[in-house]
C-alpha cells in the first residue's frame, strides 16, 4: 500500500457507515465499505451476502457489487457458491491460529531484512503511519486506526527487499483482518496492542533486527491470545 492508497482508504473513513456510497473510484469504494463490513462484524462470518438488500443500502447495482465480491473472495474474505452465491468466509479457530504461526515468521523474517534494507524515507515514512495510527487512537478513532495498524505492518515487510516475502505475506493478511480486529476489543486490549507496536516502531527506528523480530512475533501471539476467547 502506497502513501496515496492509505490517505485515500483514512479520507473514506469520513463517509458514514449507512447510505449511499460517495463514489470515489465505484470499485474501490464498493470493495472498502463491503470489506469494512465483514472485518466489524456487520457482515458476520457464515452469512450469505443478499446483493439485492446490499446493493439497495449501497446505492449501487448489483454488476459493480459482484465485482466488488469477486476481489474479495480473491482476499479469502468471501466464498463464492453456485448454490448459495457470496457467503461471509468462516474461519475455525484451528484455521486462525495456524494462519497466525506462520504469520509471525513471516513477520519476522521481513523484520530482520527491513532493518538491513529499509531505506531511510521507508523509515520516516513508518513512523509517520505510526504517529497517524496513535492519533486516531487518542480519538478513538477504531476503524481508522486498525487501518493504520494493518499499513504498518504492509510496510514494514514491503521495506524488506524481498518481493517473494511481500507477496506471501499480503496473501495471507486480508485473511485474518476480521480476527485481527477483534484483537483490538475492548480498552485494555486496545491499550496493549499500542504498547506493543511502540516497541516495535523503537526497534525499527535503531534498526535493531533481534528486537524487531521478536517484538512482530510476540505481537501476534499476544494478539492470539486476546482473540481466542472472542472467536
Amino acid at each position: 500500500m502506497d502513501q496515496q492508497t492509505v490517505d485515500e482508504g483514512i479520507g473514506s473513513l469520513a463517509t458514514e457507515d449507512r447510505g449511499p456510497i460517495v463514489r470515489q473510484t465505484l470499485h474501490d469504494a464498493i470493495v472498502s465499505r463491503v470489506r469494512d463490513m465483514i472485518i466489524e462484524g456487520t457482515l458476520a462470518s457464515g452469512t450469505r451476502v443478499h446483493e439485492g438488500n446490499l446493493g439497495r443500502e449501497l446505492g449501487v447495482s448489483r454488476t459493480p457489487l459482484r465485482e466488488a465480491l469477486k476481489f474479495l473472495a480473491s482476499e479469502g474474505l468471501i466464498e463464492l457458491s453456485p448454490g448459495r452465491g457470496a457467503v461471509v468466509r468462516e474461519f475455525t479457530a484451528k484455521d486462525i491460529h495456524d494462519s497466525l504461526i506462520v504469520l509471525a515468521q513471516l513477520e519476522a523474517l521481513g523484520a530482520r531484512l527491513a532493518c538491513v534494507n529499509a531505506t531511510d524515507v521507508q523509515v520516516r515514512e513508518i513512523c509517520d503511519l505510526h504517529e497517524r495510527m496513535l492519533d486516531m487512537y487518542r480519538t478513538g478513532e477504531r476503524r481508522a486506526y486498525f487501518k493504520l495498524n494493518q499499513a504498518i505492518h504492509s510496510a514494514i515487510l514491503r521495506s524488506s527487499g524481498n518481493d517473494a516475502l511481500v507477496d506471501v505475506h499480503g496473501w495471507l493478511l486480508p485473511r485474518l483482518r476480521r480476527v485481527r480486529y477483534l484483537g483490538h476489543e475492548g480498552p485494555e486490549n486496545w491499550a496493549a496492542a499500542v504498547a506493543e507496536h511502540e516497541v516495535i516502531i523503537a526497534a525499527f527506528k535503531k534498526r535493531d533486527a533481534a528486537t524487531l523480530s521478536r517484538a512482530l512475533s510476540e505481537h501476534i501471539e499476544a494478539g492470539w491470545h486476546r482473540m481466542k476467547g472472542i472467536i
